[in-house]
């Protein structure tokens, strides 16, 4: 206690200036109490700076270690603010002061000492930088152990303190020298091993390779590691034949390890540096795994590890050697003699698992062959991992080899066997037996891990191979049941035992695991109603899926009812738990209500109080309508009236997961129990309906009107309160020039239910009037501009309308026909008429009317290109829908009207995109013939829509017309017009072999060899394509060979998403580099090109990366001219993003800025804010940014 006192007492000496340790009066000792708190500036008013720092400093030499402590905490807390400045005088006396301090008796504040170098770094001047740099550097050559170690951080932390930005590069430069000089320097006059240790941590010399001692020689690898990012490249070849020529020396096998090992890491880190020596390098690592040296063999497979990550094509010709070697090592296990006999099947009990002794309890300490085996396992993924190209001769001769490996004793090893597999699972369609043969008798192993490891495998195998191991699940269970019922079992042994059950329900029928339930719900329920919240959170997923299982016998349905039932009623329990209590109730209930009897209305209950509270609501209303929708047909009523008033609350909130929810679950309820739903209890759900139908939201509104759809069948009477609130919100929708694809499917259904039910209060007439009414007003009355889309939207609205109702078809034709020969109407309205005819025709109920076809060709003479081109669709309706009468006809008219021709063509082509293949297999050889003649066209246009022509008639009947379609080519060949002389036939070329890589990958995978050098050679810039072209005074110049470039790199661009194993990823990237400086169009593709390379193959990427910043900054440095127009300057803009997102992506990969040219751009982008700007920008404000902008 008098100890403690009397520190007290001199934190309050220390923390009193001495202008206020003579007070008059009783506040003194208030004044001391409360100045107990770290000196300030401010508060103590001292008069400035130097003042403040000289009492400090004066402090730090007393003689009690207290005060010492204080006063340098003081001044650390002083230096880390922004607004403190020292003078010269200031700096020098601090510096000496701290660097004293060092060397202080007291532990507490020597740590002090050093901690208050990092902020002091960022405030002294270059002389006083180097007075520490001198000072620490020969403290670290000390006789002083804990000096040398005080020292020695604190050159680390002077080091991590210096400025990375470009105006204080020199400062950095000239420091990081000096320290490294005087390292160097003091390491060869060392005798001292310890004193060397600390000099390697911060410094390289190769000759403490060959130091007696493993520490000092694993620390000068680990500095050698670090110096080769930032090294020349003649500085690395220098110390890879220094490497070199060690070995060729036969040195003593500790110091031949150290070089292999010295060999890896400089691989690692030196990236594709290394593969300009691996010729050399190769020979040599294969040579020393003949020593019998278990720790060297494991080196030799690091540093191949290594070789094969950093350099996969240099790799390419030792691939087959390396392979060869690490089958060889895998098995490398001197020490043991494993059983010859194959395992046998075997169906055990649970309690025979329990007594089985595994075979990993041998066990020898001295014996390192593991790390042998391991590394070559290793090997083999990286070679797996890195040559995706080669999996197909991997599956055939690695798969065997690994499977053997299942029996390995070493657990290590066996955990590596099985991550190994993983790649090529997906090639083992074949070996699933013998697989799941290797892996039954590991399931009931007691090594936890190796369980972990085959439950892994399986799922994979599992989501590979979908329905695969439906034979081999009897084989499974007893793996299962064993990882879910043995007490020793650790909670995540047993979470992953239920997910890949869980895997294993769902990519299985149900009758696969009926024979086996009486062993299965027993280990699951327990697991349901385990404490831990994982556990029963996983079980209960399991459970959702054992449901169908058990429905044709109902067996267990109580056992499993009654814990998933207690889980439902319990509020205090995790979130997921309770999500996951109710989707499994809802399955139950789905599957098995008929079962439940009483104890279903008490379920209904539960379900409709967790659709009113706020954090289960979107979960009950996805099980509402699961149980809604079931073939049981359970019944609802008790529920049912609440549960629609609160489903129509919903519709209101802005959580569009929930408004989508629930307007799936209305539809369901109203679809199937209508019988049961009174009108009065869907009135809360109709009024919200109109505000749902709107083009803000499409999905909404499609679902939005699927559900007034079922109401117009189901309950017309209640759809005609809202008819006239809603129609309105649908006609505007008709109208949208965004409704398309599932949305206007929805509105056509819904408006033949709509015509169909007869209770609204617009009728037939009312409707088309409504539907029409836009077309028939000029754009200059009202200034609302119809959208070419809404055309078709409302055409096929008009001949949904009539086939709904038959009788009043030839009415609505009529006026059509009127509208269309009527000049004085507005040309959309004629636009529309022809568009609607097409439409009703396409239905077959004009059959070949004689008007129709007169007043349509009559609409080929119109002088408004809009209108002939809605007749040419009106024509090819008609044609669909009665090919007998007007495909002949379409035909002869193409023939002899040459200057109809290329409307006429997209008719056919109307026909042929709309006809199946037997419809149109009588008049097949006539349109072909007419669209071979027509490849002669003059015209581009008419030529580009025969090929369109031509492709999707040889699609129909791909077997017949492919091989004439081939006869066509003059070549002979598709492949071969990629070398034709003109180059928009090579343009062509490209656009149809993108086309195929897109849609069809599989067909042009093994045509990549011989295509790829032809593609390559476009995206070449060729200056015998490039011409100047006079314009008045000026000239301009025009690329002829701009468009066949950017097809070629559009293709490899497709290339990268279906047929990256067939690429060699590094020539594809010299590629890119060349796209990098190209024109506008290509930049922006191979920017692209780049951020996706990144997320697929970053290694290589990180290969050529030196080569592809430059390209990079050039882009995100230039400025457009004073002066230019708005264009050049939008386009600039937009290139630095596009630019900035693939160093964004760049940056995203670990270790990316251990490249200099990197790290030195990323610091640029940092301390530049415009560019800093940018790159935020095109972050988004996104959590965990690769870069700290601050």
């Amino acid at each position: 206690m008098k100890q403690q006192h009397k520190r007290e007492q001199r934190h309050r000496r220390l923390d009193t200036p001495r202008h206020q340790t003579h007070h008059v009066g009783g506040g003194t000792r208030n004044q001391l109490q409360k100045l107990h708190r770290p000196v300030r500036l401010t508060e103590a008013k001292m008069s400035s700076v130097s003042y403040h720092v000289s009492n400090l400093l004066e402090k730090m030499t007393s003689t009690d270690k207290d005060f010492r402590f204080m006063a340098t905490n003081d001044l650390m807390l002083e230096l880390q603010k922004d607004s403190i400045k020292l003078d010269e005088d200031s700096e020098r006396k601090v510096v000496t002061m701290l660097l004293k301090l060092l060397e202080d008796k007291n532990g507490e504040v020597q740590n002090l000492a050093v901690k208050c170098l990092a902020p002091l770094v960022r405030k002294v001047k270059e002389p006083q930088l180097e007075t520490m740099v001198d000072t620490l550097c020969s403290n670290m050559v000390s006789d002083k152990e804990q000096l040398r170690d005080i020292s020695s951080m604190g050159v680390k932390t002077l080091i991590a303190e210096l400025p990375l930005s470009s105006a204080g590069l020199s400062l950095t430069v000239s420091v990081c020298k000096r320290i490294t000089s005087q390292l160097i320097g003091a390491m060869g006059k060392q005798e001292d091993v310890s004193v060397q240790l600390e000099l390697l941590s911060l410094s390289i010399s190769l000759r403490q390779l060959t130091s007696p001692r493993m520490a000092v020689r694993k620390r000068s690898i680990l500095a050698l590691g670090h110096l080769v990012p930032c090294c020349s490249s003649a500085l690395f070849s220098q110390l890879t034949e220094h490497l070199l020529t060690e070995l060729a020396k036969a040195p003593p096998t500790s110091l031949t390890r150290t070089y292999i090992q010295c060999l890896a890491t400089i691989s690692r880190q030196g990236a594709h540096r290394v593969g300009e020596h691996l010729e050399k390098l190769i020979p040599v690592v294969v040579k020393f795994t003949g020593v019998e040296d278990d720790e060297l063999r494991e080196y030799c497979f690091q540093a191949f590890e290594a070789f094969i990550r950093r350099c996969p094509k240099e790799m390419s010709p030792h691939v087959a050697t390396v392979t060869k070697l690490c089958l060889k090592f895998m098995t490398f296990d001197p020490n043991y003699n494993y059983d010859d006999e194959q395992d046998e099947e075997d169906d055990m009990d649970v309690e025979d698992v329990l007594d089985e002794e595994s075979d990993d309890e041998y066990s020898d300490d001295d014996d390192m062959s593991w790390k042998v085996r391991r590394s070559s396992v290793k090997c083999l993924e990286a070679l797996i991992e890195s040559r995706r190209d080669l999996l197909l001769s991997f599956y055939a001769s690695l798969c065997p080899a690994l499977l053997a490996r299942f029996k390995e004793r070493e657990e290590n090893v066996r955990a590596d066997v099985f991550e190994e597999e993983e790649p090529a699972v997906a090639m083992l369609k074949k070996q699933v037996p013998l697989i799941v043969k290797a892996l039954h008798r590991q399931l009931k192993q007691k090594s936890v891990r190796s369980r972990q490891g085959c439950f892994c495998l399986l799922t994979e195998l599992t989501h590979s191979v979908p329905g695969g191991l439906e034979t081999h699940i009897p084989a499974l269970i007893p793996g299962i049941v064993f990882s879910l019922t043995d007490k020793s079992t650790s909670s995540t042994m047993r979470i992953d035992a239920l997910s890949f059950f869980h895997v294993l329900l769902l990519s299985h029928p149900p009758q696969a695991f009926q024979p086996h339930l009486q062993v299965l719900l027993p280990p699951v329920v327990a697991c349901v109603d385990d404490t831990f919240y994982k556990i029963t959170s996983e079980a209960l997923l399991v459970t959702q899926q054992l449901v169908r299982v058990m429905r044709p016998h109902g067996f267990c349905v109580s056992q499993v009812f009654s814990a998933t039932l207690k889980r439902l009623k319990a509020t205090d329990i995790d979130q997921e738990v309770k999500e996951r209590a109710i989707t499994c109730m809802g399955h139950m209930v789905c599957h098995l209500g008929d079962h439940m009897g009483a104890e279903l209305q008490g379920v209904l209950a539960i379900f409709l109080e967790r659709l009113k509270n706020e954090i289960t609501r979107l979960t009950a209303v996805r099980t509402f309508t699961l149980v809604a929708a079931s073939p049981i047909k359970a019944d609802l009523s008790s529920v049912l009236p609440e549960a629609l008033s609160v489903l129509g609350s919903f519709l209101r909130k802005n959580q569009r997961a929930l408004k989508l929810g629930s307007l799936a679950c209305l539809t369901a309820l109203v679809t199937h129990h209508a019988a049961g739903i009174k009108p009065a209890a869907l009135e809360p759900v109709l009024s919200e309906l109109p505000a749902l139908v709107d083009e803000d939201d499409m999905h909404v509104s499609q679902v939005s009107v699927a559900l007034l759809t079922v109401m117009a069948a189901v309950c017309p009477s209640s759809l005609a309160k809202i008819s006239s609130s809603v129609l309105p919100g649908v006609f505007r929708l008709v109208h949208s020039p965004l409704l398309q694809g599932g949305a206007l499917a929805a509105i056509l259904d819904f408006i033949k239910a709509l015509v169909g039910s007869k209770t609204s209060s617009m009728g037939y007439s009312q409707l088309l009037r409504s539907l029409t009414e836009p077309f028939h007003s000029s754009p200059s009355s009202d200034g609302v501009v119809v959208h070419r889309q809404s055309y078709r939207s409302v055409a096929r609205c008009v001949a949904a309308l009539t086939s709904a109702c038959p009788k009043e078809t030839p009415a609505t034709v009529s006026g059509l026909i009127q509208e269309v020969k009527n000049p004085g109407s507005p040309e959309s309205a004629r636009v529309l008429a022809l568009l609607s005819l097409g439409e009703v025709g396409r239905s077959g109920s004009l059959g070949g009317s004689r008007e129709v076809q007169a007043v349509i060709l009559e609409a080929f003479t119109s002088s408004s290109e809009e209108v002939k081109t809605a007749a040419s669709c009106a024509l090819g309706g008609l044609a669909v829908g009665s090919l007998s009468d007007y495909l002949p006809f379409l035909l002869k008219e193409i023939c002899t009207q040459p200057r109809r021709q290329y409307l006429l063509l997209h008719s056919l082509k109307e026909v042929i995109s709309a006809c199946p293949a037997c419809g149109l297999s009588p008049h097949m050889e006539s349109i072909w013939s007419l669209l071979v003649q027509s490849c002669e066209c003059p015209e581009e246009g008419t030529r580009n829509l025969v090929a369109e022509c031509l492709g999707k008639l040889t699609s129909l009947e791909p077997a017949q017309l492919l091989p004439r379609l081939k006869q066509q080519l003059k070549a002979g060949d598709f492949l071969k017009t990629l070398q034709d002389k003109d180059v928009n036939v090579r343009r062509v070329a490209l656009v149809m072999f993108n086309s195929a890589a897109h849609n069809k990958p599989c067909l042009i995978r093994g045509l990549l060899g011989s295509v790829l050098p032809h593609l390559y050679q476009e995206t070449r810039v060729r200056k015998d394509l490039i011409r100047e072209v006079e314009m008045g005074p000026f000239k301009h110049t025009v690329d002829d060979g701009l468009d066949v470039r950017k097809a070629a790199f559009e293709c490899m661009y497709t290339l990268l998403d279906g047929c990256l194993e067939g690429l060699d990823v590094l020539q594809f990237l010299d590629h890119v580099e060349e796209g990098l400086k190209d024109h506008y169009d290509i930049r922006m593709l191979t920017f692209l090109m780049l951020a996706r390379l990144v997320s697929l193959c970053p290694a290589a990427v990180l290969q050529r990366l030196d080569r592809l910043v430059e390209p990079l900054k050039a882009t995100c440095t230039t400025k457009v001219k004073a002066g230019s127009v708005k264009q050049e300057f939008e386009k600039q803009d937009e290139l630095r993003r596009s630019a900035m997102r693939a160093v964004a992506a760049l940056l995203a990969v670990p270790d990316v800025e251990r490249s200099p040219s990197m790290a030195e751009f990323a610091n640029q982008i940092r301390t530049n804010a415009d560019m800093a700007s940018i790159y935020q920008s095109v972050q988004g404000g996104e959590a965990g940014e690769s870069m700290d902008m601050s």
